[in-house]
């Protein structure tokens, strides 16, 4: 369905609301959400809070009644004021501060996290681009985004009664997703060639409007693509290695055609890990094209170049056989008037030259700016990545850090939680959330108040997990050991933790099974218990992530346990904000220095939900000893495996629980709600999207701009 279609099926009073679906602002503007939810809270659940599916399936005399509804018209009035003034973007932070940029800023990125509505990521890549748009978008500053559309979204889990994973393959009906098709100066579907490629491959385009931002995703399903290209952006993260490379010139390549004939021309190319990374050799051809050589080319694209690295390891980088390489880019190396070994030897690793083409390598040596994602994964890519520059010290290499944020509007809970934000800390906090100064005022709240806003989130989320368990259980029968496992007997009562990411070995799930006795003595104390609830998926080809949730599952099925551990399948961006909203505790223990940075124990601590995590990636930075609890920051030789999960039963035996459990007369527990507090007012500042993206223009885009 179209915005136009949309629109016609609308009242003339409030025909606007269909341009307000078709943009993602009211994804993060809680008075936005309202305007929809208000007008059938059934219909908004059944749509998954997708606005178009919404709003085209409601009946025509509930949208009149609506129309004829003068409270309804004066709230759908002021939205759509702000939501005009938003993307008008006058008085931005960007523009009043630095005026204009002749050209915007390109941000490639293979995924990204916006709403479950529009389900084109797989983690936290993808959250994290999400976020940074959004975040753009609230200070105005230019950026457009560039991506892939996936027929088949990512995986979707779904746990067997012995707890093994199925990836359950869906095709996704696209017919109300929050996107519109773009258009030729003609008016047909824009249709692009992506070089390399014989039989040619060609992509349609699609715009997602993200307040102020456009962001453009390409899709080779189209009947002029042969059959075996149009499932070339079938599924995220394909494992075959050649499908794989097939994505990234899609991806990289692709997507600067598709900005050049929509007359787009960047003046930042911004890479978000190395997936896009081929965008560098199509923008070099351009300049080759117009008479310049290859070498000259090279450094006029590297001079306007930044990325961003998320992996801490030099395995976590794809790497292709120079063979493959060799069958797609042989007739490219001429056009790019370059000799095959010339442009190989940009993404041969010094480490590892015979592995093949390495993205991660090529993107670095062919960028201007380059950063890590953490203080600390800052130092780890340095030194992996040293041998690149060999004329200096490891500890000189030329990569920067800046630390990941978060999307606070995105993330804190929008309507009791923000609502307890503007009486304490100012209705402008939104504005100002990247300034220490501004949440002083978090200690206005009564410890009363939040506390029980607290427990009533935490009510709803087990509520919603046990819906899902019943679910399950009506559909498929499954035993009461299964339904149990998947959530059925979780107490809002109870001190609970959250564990939830990707299901991987160095995140490390099975920790807290280390001592089965001493884990069974913390879950069921009689005056003092304990719940756990895991969440999360493993990569359809990472059979030991698979089998790590099978032994989380099974060990949940088991009685002596009493029901204390859940297992909640199919995580996503919506369940995850149920999860940091709701859990009391959230529990993060990698293998260091394996966290490049994580970012869901941002968004857990500004809702007030501290941390008890590993010091490694992000929380180096943000613990400081009143905000959380920290373990095993020394270092460790060998397995530090019983270490690390005796120091984490230590600090939930003897501070997590007594803290939580050490009620006064009011039956709030004081000093925990302290460290709610102190969560709160030391990371949201710190670790917000609006600082992350003051960075990335201040420390990297601007100076490229002024040639610096």
């Amino acid at each position: 369905m179209s915005e136009l279609d949309l629109t016609l099926r609308l009242p003339e009073r409030i025909r606007g609301l269909a341009k307000l679906a078709y943009n993602f602002f009211w994804s993060w503007r809680p008075e936005a959400r309202h305007i929809f939810r208000t007008l059938d809270i059934r219909l908004w659940r059944e749509s998954r809070h997708n606005p178009v599916k919404m709003l085209a399936t409601a009946s025509l005399e509930l949208l009149q009644q609506a129309a004829e509804d003068p409270a309804y018209l004066r709230l759908y009035d002021l939205v759509m004021l702000r939501y005009e003034a938003e993307v008008a973007g006058e008085g931005t932070w960007f523009r009043s501060k630095y005026g204009t940029f002749p050209a915007p800023i390109a941000y490639f990125s293979a995924e990204y996290g916006l709403h479950i509505s529009l389900p084109v990521y797989a983690g936290g890549l993808g959250i994290l681009a999400g976020d940074f748009l959004k975040s753009c978008s609230d200070l105005g500053v230019p950026v457009v985004g560039v991506g892939l559309i996936y027929s088949q979204g990512y995986v979707r889990q779904r746990l067997r009664e012995d707890g093994w994973q199925e990836d359950v393959e869906e095709i996704m009906d696209r017919t109300y997703d929050p996107i519109q098709q773009v258009l030729g100066e003609e008016g047909q579907p824009l249709v692009v060639q992506v070089p390399l490629f014989d039989p040619p491959v060609y992509v349609g385009v699609w715009k997602v409007a993200v307040g102020r931002i456009s962001l453009y995703l390409m899709d080779t399903n189209l009947e002029a693509n042969q059959p075996w290209d149009r499932g070339i952006t079938q599924r995220l993260y394909a494992s075959d290695p050649e499908l794989r490379l097939r994505q990234e010139i899609v991806l990289g390549m692709g997507g600067v055609r598709v900005l050049r004939a929509l007359k787009i021309v960047p003046s930042v190319l911004h890479l978000n890990e190395g997936h896009p990374a081929f965008a560098v050799f199509e923008r070099i051809h351009e300049r080759v094209k117009r008479g310049s050589s290859f070498q000259e080319a090279a450094d006029q694209v590297s001079a306007g170049t930044v990325f961003t690295t998320h992996t801490p390891v030099a395995a976590g980088t794809d790497v292709f056989p120079f063979s493959l390489m060799d069958r797609y880019f042989h007739s490219y190396f001429r056009e790019l008037s370059a000799d095959r070994d010339t442009v190989l030897n940009l993404g041969t690793s010094p480490v590892d030259p015979g592995a093949g083409f390495n993205m991660t390598a090529f993107a670095l040596r062919l960028s201007h700016f380059r950063n890590a994602v953490s203080k600390r994964h800052g130092e780890i890519a340095r030194r992996i990545w040293a041998p690149l520059w060999p004329d200096r010290k490891p500890e000189e290499a030329p990569i920067e850090a800046i630390t990941n944020g978060v999307h606070l509007p995105s993330w804190i809970e929008p309507t009791r939680m923000q609502e307890q934000f503007d009486r304490a800390l100012g209705p402008d906090w939104r504005d100002k959330q990247d300034q220490p100064e501004t949440w002083e005022g978090v200690d206005r709240i009564p410890d009363a108040v939040l506390w029980h806003i607290h427990q009533d989130f935490k009510v709803t989320l087990v509520a919603r997990i046990m819906e899902r368990a019943r679910k399950r259980w009506h559909r498929d029968r499954l035993s009461g050991a299964s339904v149990i496992a998947l959530g059925a007997m979780l107490n809002p009562e109870v001190l609970t933790l959250g564990f939830a990411r990707r299901f991987t070995p160095y995140k490390r799930p099975e920790l807290l099974f280390t001592d089965m006795e001493r884990l069974k003595r913390l879950l069921t104390n009689q005056r003092y218990p304990v719940q756990i609830i895991f969440s999360g998926k493993a990569h359809p080809a990472d059979l030991e992530g698979k089998h790590l949730v099978q032994r989380v599952f099974r060990w949940a099925q088991e009685a002596e346990f009493a029901g204390r551990i859940a297992f909640v399948e199919n995580y996503d961006q919506q369940l995850a904000k149920y999860l940091v909203h709701g859990v009391d505790v959230w529990l993060n223990n990698p293998l260091p220095p394996l966290e490049a940075s994580g970012t869901s124990g941002m968004k857990a601590a500004a809702n007030g939900t501290p941390n008890l995590s590993i010091l490694d990636g992000w929380w180096i930075e943000g613990y400081n000893g009143a905000n959380g609890w920290a373990f095993g920051g020394e270092p460790k030789e060998g397995d530090r495996t019983a270490a690390d999960a005796n120091a984490l039963y230590n600090i939930l035996e003897d501070q997590v629980i007594p803290s939580y459990y050490e009620r006064s007369e009011d039956e709030v527990p004081h000093s925990f709600v302290g460290i709610m507090k102190e969560s709160i007012r030391s990371v949201a500042p710190r670790f917000s999207g609006q600082r992350m993206a003051k960075e990335y223009v201040e420390r990297f885009y601007l100076p490229i701009l002024l040639g610096k």
